[in-house]
């Protein structure tokens, strides 16, 4: 399950946005995980919940929205969204089209909570 070592990387990632925010929790993560991308959103989730376990991540509520592809079409230059089984352009048919939406694992949002500010006085 390759969702485990993005999660591990994603704790490292946390880690050290907590620490140049000197943050002493991560409170939520939002995920955007592309129906293309080769993620599996449950399996994400399930592998977050355990490499969260003892991490600054450990109460760190995830949420995932999972993104529709979306082509840009190189013929008619019209942007739309398509079903992953089919990457031709809706309008005109054509095959030249460039997938702009949909293929992604983006961190959208980290909220961070606590401050090792303020328990150094």
């Amino acid at each position: 399950m390759h969702e485990l070592s993005l999660c591990e990387n994603l704790i490292e990632q946390l880690e050290e946005l907590a620490d140049e925010a000197s943050a002493t929790m991560v409170g939520r993560v939002d995920l955007k995980i592309g129906v293309l991308s080769g993620v599996e959103p449950q399996l994400m989730a399930t592998a977050f919940g355990m490499a969260q376990e003892g991490t600054i991540a450990e109460n760190a509520a995830l949420f995932i929205e999972v993104t529709e592809p979306v082509i840009q079409c190189h013929d008619c230059d019209q942007e739309s969204e398509v079903s992953p089984q089919n990457l031709l352009c809706p309008h005109c048919g054509s095959e030249s089209t460039a997938l702009v939406k949909g293929h992604e694992l983006i961190l959208a949002r980290v909220e961070l909570l606590g401050s090792r500010r303020d328990a150094r006085g």
